[in-house]
């Protein structure tokens, strides 16, 4: 019972970091979502709010690269079009006022929050686990360990970046354009 009422808590965690971010997460917020008791914060996460959000992050993070592990990787562009499809509803969340829980651990808040606890190192852990899955993917689909690796990156780098932009435009057309420019990208026979 202890775990599940820690797994609640984290679970709602990631869902405030992703709609409100850091800084405006808050133990309320979290035990009002988990409907975990009071008393529960100081025995699950006694480092506090920082613990708690270092947990979320880890384990969203976690979470994303399991999913990144199950992607199709027959061809480099089936790779490239099922990670956009499988992130198309996300970046969706985004242009509706969501938003990324790890990038939400690296930027609300100002540095010196961000990086009290590791959070940081846990969001870098994450974003190069999610890199690594996909370069995996993309060799395993007959790309070049070098060219895999850039490919993995950009992937990413677009997914992050489409948060924002989407995000800020209210719209998921900033994501379909760097989607469709992405993919124009990629080498015509794979």
């Amino acid at each position: 019972m202890a775990a599940d009422t820690k797994n609640r808590m984290i679970g709602a965690a990631i869902g405030l970091l992703q709609r409100h971010g850091l800084a405006a997460m808050t133990f309320s917020d979290v035990l009002a979502e988990s409907g975990a008791a009071r008393g529960a914060i100081y025995h699950h996460f006694p480092g506090g709010k920082q613990q708690l959000a270092l947990e979320a992050a880890r384990r969203h993070g976690e979470d994303v690269r399991g999913y990144l592990r199950e992607l199709p990787a027959h061809t480099p562009r089936e790779v490239v079009e099922a990670f956009l499809g499988s992130v198309r509803p996300v970046v969706q969340a985004s242009a509706e006022g969501g938003g990324c829980a790890i990038a939400a651990v690296t930027v609300d808040g100002g540095a010196a929050i961000a990086d009290q606890g590791g959070l940081c190192a846990v969001a870098a852990e994450a974003f190069a686990g999610w890199e690594g899955e996909l370069a995996g993917k993309l060799a395993e689909a007959g790309m070049g360990s070098a060219q895999a690796a850039g490919l993995a990156t950009l992937m990413i780098a677009t997914l992050e970046g489409a948060h924002v932009l989407c995000r800020a435009a209210g719209s998921v057309a900033p994501f379909d354009r760097a989607a469709e420019a992405l993919l124009s990208a990629l080498p015509k026979v794979d």
